[in-house]
This record gives C-alpha cells, structure tokens and sequence, in this order.
C-alpha cells in the first residue's frame, strides 16, 4: 500500500498561520531622508506597544534609487551632464493583534513631514 502526499504551495501554509492568528495591521512608511523615517519608525512602533499589541519589525526594503542626467549645454557641449539621484528608504512593520485603541492611536499620529505612511489591515 502506497500513501498519497498532496503538495501545497509554501504561501498556503503561511496564510493559514496567519489567519490563526488573528488580524494584523502592515504599515508600509517611506521617505527621502533615513533619519526622518527612523524617527517615524520608532514613532510607530512605541504607540504600538504603549497599547499593547505585539510588533514585527522595522524590515528595512531595499532602497529604490532614480538616478537623472541633466545636459549642461543645449548645443555645443553636449557631452557634458550632470548626474543627479533620488533615493527613496522603505520601511515594513507588522502590528499583531490590534486593538481599536492602537487603530485610533495610528490615526492621529502626528509624523515628520516628509514621510509617507501606508496603513493596511490583512
């Protein structure tokens, strides 16, 4: 007698893992200067904990990076350019089990300007 094995893919036993667990609020925060976004980082998580819902992360993204080149001259030397980047720092945090106390505290969280916040229940 032979046994069967079904094959799952690996998000499937992830995504039951994580429905077990209950809700969970990921904020996605990025911002042109590492300091500014640090600081909101920590800003975030410290309201989180003060209201007692466990915290996962910071998980630092890989940082995205435009670069420009930007002509000198218009006609004669045209070769000449100069060369010009934005670089753009991302930041993950996954709040477990939120309360309604931790949703309305991220809500009216005051953060340096500057920083891009992006707040998802899953």
């Amino acid at each position: 007698m032979s046994t069967q094995t079904q094959k799952t893919p690996k998000g499937v036993k992830e995504e039951k893992n994580a429905e077990a667990q209950g809700p969970k609020i990921r904020v996605r925060i990025s911002a042109y200067d590492s300091k500014i976004i640090d600081i909101a980082t920590k800003t975030i998580i410290d309201t989180a904990e003060r209201n007692s819902a466990k915290v996962v992360g910071p998980v630092p993204l890989p940082t995205e990076i435009r670069k420009y080149s930007v002509n000198r001259s218009t006609f004669v030397h045209r070769t000449a350019a100069e060369q010009y980047e934005m670089r753009t720092h991302k930041r993950l945090i996954d709040i477990l089990n939120p309360g309604q106390k931790v949703v309305d505290a991220l809500g009216s969280l005051n953060l340096p300007s500057g920083v891009d916040v992006e707040i998802k229940m899953i």
